[in-house]
């Protein structure tokens, strides 16, 4: 059977349905170096809109599975209309120890770069620093990336591999250091050669271990006070004076406030609270001063409750608490009498 016959029977059967564990991709491009992927893999691939929109609804319906990505290789399957699935494999092309060096060193020059990397974003301006070390993040050209399918379509890139490309972008988007990863490095080999750099301790070749330095002596002081002495203050304190003048109104505030739009009362917020105010003003100056019966002096009835349509409600009397008397008992007389 010729090439050609073999393209025919795969145009001709219908598509398989994606597989449960399939990566459905929702959106492509939601950050800034999502989005950067997509517009370099497009440009780089140099592919017709059909074939990249083809790939596109792929990636949505969840076709794409088993994404790896593992230093600069991204390795998938995708599902079509075969029983078995297409292979995908997608190399980018590494950078070389000297950009690598070249550019955590301006990475680690820029406190702010350096700070959003360790937090876990990517900064906006960071592929100039690459592009001063010769090199870029993002593929530039069609020499950058090499992908290959099993599917008998020979178009470069297919459906399958524009598939993969989405759905790796999506996962840039929430992964930034993937980029870093597929370039040649991981996270964990960036960030610690960001902090080598940012304390000046970086090696001569990347990845090589640093050697320990000197820890600085940390000055140390020597405390004379004693444990009794801890809480007394070393000079007499001031003395603190106050004073708690009577107000010269009542309910000042609310008068001033006036009554609220859904007041329905005949009288206003002051009239009403006033009294309540005024005993609890006198009494907090009394307990202020150091009375310690003034608290027992409140009144005990509560404020009124919110006027409804028929007004106020009346205020409550105070109620007069009376104390119990004692008898005392007349044993002596009793006993003289006997």
């Amino acid at each position: 059977m010729s090439d050609w016959d073999d393209f025919r029977r795969f145009r001709s059967e219908p598509k398989r349905p994606p597989p449960e564990h399939g990566i459905r991709m929702k959106k492509a491009g939601t950050t800034w170096w999502g989005q950067r992927w997509i517009e370099a893999l497009e440009r780089a691939l140099g592919a017709d809109a059909r074939r990249l929109g083809r790939g596109r609804s792929y990636a949505r319906a969840g076709r794409t599975h088993d994404l790896v990505v593992r230093g600069g290789t991204v390795t998938a399957q995708v599902t079509g209309s075969r029983p078995t699935p297409y292979d995908v494999r997608i190399e980018l092309s590494q950078l070389g120890d000297e950009q690598w060096r070249a550019a955590i060193v301006g990475m680690a020059a820029k406190a702010q770069f350096a700070a959003e990397l360790l937090g876990g974003q990517m900064p906006l301006a960071i592929d100039e620093v690459f592009q001063s070390a010769s090199a870029s993040l993002f593929p530039a050209q069609r020499a950058d990336l090499v992908t290959s399918c099993s599917c008998p379509d020979w178009g470069d890139p297919c459906k399958h591999v524009a598939a993969t490309h989405y759905v790796l972008g999506e996962a840039l988007d929430r992964d930034p250091f993937l980029l870093f990863e597929l370039r040649g490095k991981t996270r964990a080999e960036v960030l610690g050669a960001l902090r080598a750099a940012r304390a000046g301790e970086l090696a001569s070749e990347p990845g090589a271990a640093t050697a320990p330095r000197d820890e600085p002596e940390v000055p140390s002081v020597t405390l004379t006070l004693s444990a009794a002495d801890y809480d007394r203050p070393p000079v007499p304190l001031p003395a603190l004076e106050f004073s708690f003048d009577e107000p010269r109104g009542d309910g000042a505030l609310l008068r001033q406030l006036g009554s609220p739009p859904a007041w329905r009362a005949e009288q206003s917020p002051g009239a009403l609270f006033g009294d309540w105010i005024r005993d609890a003003a006198q009494a907090a100056r009394r307990i202020a001063l150091g009375d310690a019966d003034a608290a027992s002096t409140l009144d005990e009835s509560q404020p009124p409750a919110p006027p409804n349509e028929s007004g106020p409600p009346p205020r409550a009397k105070k109620k007069s608490v009376k104390k119990p008397t004692s008898k005392k008992k007349k044993t002596g007389a009793r006993r003289r009498e006997r």
